[in-house]
C-alpha cells in the first residue's frame, strides 16, 4: 500500500492477537461510560483507543469500516462499534461490542427518565458539559489528524475529501455525497484502462434516490403495547441517516404528531438527554421508551432502535475484504473514506464554533490538544478532569 510506513507494518502484525470476549466487553463498556460528545467524537475515542492503543486494527483497517459505517443508516459510532468486535471476535465479538457500547447509556438515560417522571425536569449538567465540549473538540482533532493522514494518498482524494466537505456544509445528503466520493475517487482508475485500452469504459451508476420512499414515515402494522413500540424504533433505525437533528425529525412525525405518545416537550427533552449523556445518541429512544412504558419500555425501544445495526453490519462485515481485493472497488472505497473524513472534519468545525465560546473553553481546548498530540495522554483522564472543573467553576 503506497505510503506504508515501517509502523504501520508492525501495528498490522500485531492486530492478529486473540482478543478474548472479556476484554472485548470491559472495552466498549468503558467506552460506553465515557464517551460524551457525539458519533464524531466517539469515533475519535474508538481510533485512539483499538487503532493507537490496543492496536486491535491498523488505521487502514479502522477507516475501512469508518466508511462501511457511514453508509448505513443507523447510528455510526455504534456500528463502528459493532464493526471492531465483528472484526476480532465473529458474531459473538459483534454482540458483545455493541452491546457493551449502548448498554452504560442505556443504563443512565433510564435513572434519569425516572427522575424525570417523578421531578418532571430534567437534572442540571451546564456545568460538566461547558468544560467536556472542548476537550471532546480537541479528542476529534487529534483523530481526524491520524485518519486523514492515512485515508488521503494522493491529491486526487484530498480533492475528492474537499469537495465533499463543502457539499456537507451547503447540506447536501451524507449518503449521496459519499456515493459521489465513491465515483470521483475511481477515476484515476478509469482513466489508466483508458490509457492502456485506448478506449474509455462506460461505468453506468444506478440512480441513488433519497425522496420520500426512504425518509418518509411508514405505517406501523401491530395491534399495540411493547410490539408497537418496537417496531417505531426498528422502523426509524432502519431507515435515519443522518445527525441528531434528523432524528428529532423523525420522532416528531411518528411520536407527537402521529401517536400523540410525547408532548412537544417532552420530545425535546428526550433529544437533550441523548446529547448530554455519554455513548449513542440514539440512547434518546430508551428515554422516550420509559416515558411510555416504564423499564420494559425503555428495554423495548432499546433494542428497536439499535436492532438493525447489527443486522447491516452483520450483512457488510464479510464484505469490506473482499471489497479491498478489487482495484475498482477498492478505489471507490477509498473515496467513501476521503468523503466520510471531510464529514467527520465539518462536523468537528460545526461543534467547535458551538463549544469555543470564551477564552477558558478556547484554552482548555488548546491544552488538551497539546497533551493528546505530544504528549499522548489517554483521553479518559482528560474527559474525568475536565468534568470536575466544569462542575467546580460552573457547577
Amino acid at each position: 500500500m503506497t505510503g506504508t510506513t515501517d509502523r504501520d507494518i508492525s501495528t498490522a502484525e500485531e492486530t492478529g492477537a486473540h482478543v478474548s470476549l472479556a476484554e472485548l466487553a470491559l472495552a466498549f463498556l468503558k467506552l460506553g461510560t465515557i464517551a460524551f460528545g457525539g458519533p464524531a467524537a466517539h469515533i475519535a475515542m474508538m481510533e485512539n483507543e483499538f487503532v493507537t492503543r490496543r492496536r486491535w486494527l491498523t488505521r487502514e483497517q479502522f477507516l475501512d469500516r469508518l466508511g462501511a459505517a457511514n453508509l448505513l443508516p443507523g447510528p455510526s459510532s455504534t456500528e463502528m462499534a459493532i464493526f471492531i468486535g465483528y472484526e476480532k471476535r465473529g458474531w459473538r465479538g459483534l454482540l458483545v461490542a455493541g452491546t457493551g457500547f449502548i448498554v452504560p447509556a442505556a443504563i443512565l438515560v433510564t435513572a434519569i427518565a425516572a427522575a424525570y417522571v417523578r421531578y418532571g425536569s430534567l437534572p442540571r449538567a451546564g456545568g460538566m458539559l461547558y468544560a467536556l465540549k472542548p476537550v471532546v473538540i480537541a479528542i476529534v482533532i487529534q483523530a481526524f489528524w491520524k485518519l486523514a493522514r492515512s485515508a488521503i494518498k494522493s491529491t486526487w482524494l484530498a480533492l475528492v475529501g474537499v469537495a465533499a466537505g463543502v457539499l456537507y456544509a451547503f447540506r447536501w445528503h451524507e449518503v449521496l455525497i459519499l456515493a459521489m466520493a465513491a465515483g470521483v475517487a475511481a477515476g484515476p482508475y478509469f482513466y489508466r484502462r483508458w490509457k492502456r485500452s485506448r478506449a474509455l469504459p462506460v461505468a453506468m451508476l444506478a440512480p441513488l434516490t433519497l425522496g420520500p420512499g426512504l425518509l418518509g414515515t411508514a405505517s406501523v402494522t401491530a395491534t399495540s403495547g411493547l410490539w408497537r413500540l418496537f417496531l417505531v424504533f426498528a422502523k426509524i433505525g432502519a431507515v435515519l441517516f443522518g445527525s441528531g437533528y434528523v432524528l428529532l425529525a423523525f420522532l416528531r412525525t411518528d411520536l407527537v404528531d402521529r401517536l400523540h405518545w410525547l408532548t412537544p416537550q417532552q420530545l425535546l427533552d428526550s433529544v437533550a438527554v441523548g446529547q448530554i449523556t455519554p455513548g449513542p445518541v440514539f440512547t434518546t429512544a430508551t428515554f422516550i421508551g420509559y416515558l411510555v412504558s416504564g423499564v420494559p419500555g425503555a428495554i423495548t425501544a432499546t433494542v428497536g432502535i439499535f436492532a438493525p445495526a447489527f443486522f447491516f453490519v452483520a450483512a457488510s462485515g464479510v464484505v469490506i475484504p473482499r471489497i479491498r481485493r478489487s482495484p475498482l472497488a477498492g478505489a471507490m472505497l477509498d473515496g467513501v473514506v476521503a468523503g466520510s473524513l471531510a464529514l467527520m472534519g465539518v462536523v468537528a468545525w460545526q461543534l467547535g464554533r458551538a463549544a469555543l465560546v470564551d477564552l477558558v473553553t478556547v484554552v482548555i481546548a488548546v491544552l488538551s490538544l497539546i497533551l493528546l498530540l505530544r504528549f499522548r495522554v489517554n483521553s479518559v483522564w482528560l474527559i474525568l478532569a475536565a468534568g470536575a472543573f466544569g462542575l467546580v467553576y460552573r457547577g
